[in-house]
């Protein structure tokens, strides 16, 4: 561990912990007024001391929407003097998220990624090679500092260059790889062509987007990694926000600093451990964007007790998926990650895959797009597809390479078509 003391606390003590931070949370938005410190005058909260952690199912929720009506900077808690560095979105789905941080709110992230590189096992003297995306996007420069932070060596690659990649790993023998899912299983296959053998790689680090159990077996069966997910979203800090530890048994949140509950996506009411709900995040000790119950839209089940690693920290499951990337299709919700179970669970498939919801006519249709490894199992696929998800959806088997691979970003696992130009080739 990282730092053993926070990660392995009691459950009493670290309730008295988050009790006194949440205190200071509540007071920090009274005096800073803007639209999270009106909400909680009008909930009648008049200082910290007015709430305790079984009362804060009770206060208001913030949202994504409520970071856009303050952008760029309409939500800081700081004098603006006092942001040192601005990360957000890609703003994929719109202008971007943008989150402003205080040199103690980059120092804090630093010590949440180093936490990360310890849950992986990885040592002072490991070699992280980084391929996650620089920028804007919290994913490279937070396992970067992580691993400053943690005394390891760093090999800033970021995406792209998958040759380069290669070789970087064979050279520089690195033992941990961070980057997307999507990209590590592109990285396998690239070590496979190039016929090189990575005997000092034994962790990854893999996030930013939902994945599967299934995909974490394609993932070990390409490359020599023990598969972990990290999770985070840049609005709560960004990655480190809670981790796999060598058991794979749920992802730890760093709670001591990330209060976490789980809610029921339609009615925000709490949900029961081991029920799936949407994640919400307070984040007490955060400085220049401090948020209260702030809805992340992804769907995670939460489980406690202690782990046979020894840290005593809640843990969260996979995400199932994410509340804005469901697909309804005929009346049937969806999560693509469901569709990543059924395929790669058949073991009839590449682990490449895409869906098309076709929008071209008032009956959508969802298409699946995907390789197979050796003969035609279309009609396997659409029977268990429509088995686990209740919906027949049309499977599309196209020759091998068809299917976009992830080089640079996060993979786009879901298009839509509108028009008659097909988005892959080979869709009719």
């Amino acid at each position: 561990m990282f730092d053993p003391r926070a990660e392995a606390m009691s459950v009493d003590e670290r309730a008295a912990l988050q009790r006194h931070r949440l205190w200071g949370l509540v007071d920090r938005l009274l005096a800073a007024g803007g639209v999270q410190g009106a909400r909680l005058k009008e909930a009648g909260v008049g200082g910290g001391s007015d709430v305790t952690l079984a009362q804060l199912r009770n206060l208001p929720f913030t949202t994504k929407q409520d970071l856009w009506d303050g952008y760029p900077f309409g939500m800081l808690a700081v004098p603006q003097d006092q942001v040192a560095a601005v990360h957000g979105s890609s703003g994929t789905r719109g202008r971007p998220t943008l989150v402003a941080y205080t040199r103690a709110d980059l120092d804090l992230w630093a010590a949440m990624c180093a936490r990360s590189l310890s849950c992986a096992g990885a040592s002072p003297g490991s070699i992280v090679h980084n391929a996650y995306g620089y920028g804007l996007f919290t994913g490279g420069i937070g396992i970067h500092q992580g691993a400053v932070a943690f005394g390891a060596t760093v090999v800033p690659v970021s995406g792209g260059m998958t040759d380069r990649q290669v070789r970087l790993l064979a050279d520089l023998r690195a033992d941990v790889l961070a980057c997307t899912p999507a990209y590590a299983l592109r990285l396998g296959e690239a070590v496979a062509e190039a016929g090189v053998e990575l005997p000092a790689l034994k962790a990854g680090l893999f996030g930013a987007e939902p994945w599967s159990e299934e995909l974490r077996a394609a993932i070990e069966d390409v490359l020599p990694v023990k598969a972990m997910d990290i999770y985070g979203l840049s609005e709560v800090i960004g990655p480190g926000v809670a981790t796999e530890c060598l058991e794979q048994d749920g992802l730890h949140v760093n709670e001591d600093h990330f209060i976490v509950e789980a809610v029921d996506p339609s009615t925000g009411d709490p949900v029961e451990d081991g029920t799936p709900g949407e994640l919400v995040f307070s984040t007490p000790t955060k400085q220049a964007l401090p948020l209260l119950r702030y809805r992340t839209g992804d769907i995670a089940s939460l489980a406690r007790g202690e782990c046979p690693c020894g840290r005593t920290l809640v843990r969260m499951s996979k995400v199932l998926g994410r509340t804005d990337d469901m697909i309804v299709v005929r009346g049937v919700n969806v999560y693509p990650s469901e569709v990543e179970r059924v395929l790669l669970g058949s073991g009839l498939v590449r682990p490449h895959y895409q869906l098309v919801v076709d929008r071209r006519s008032p009956a959508v249709r969802l298409l699946v797009a995907c390789e197979a490894l050796s003969g035609d199992p279309k009609d396997r696929l659409v029977h268990a597809l429509h088995e686990t998800l209740g919906l027949t959806a049309e499977v599309f088997v196209l020759p091998e390479g068809t299917v976009p691979r992830v080089e640079v970003g996060k993979a786009v696992r879901v298009v839509t078509w509108e028009d008659g130009r097909p988005p892959i080739p080979g869709l009719d």
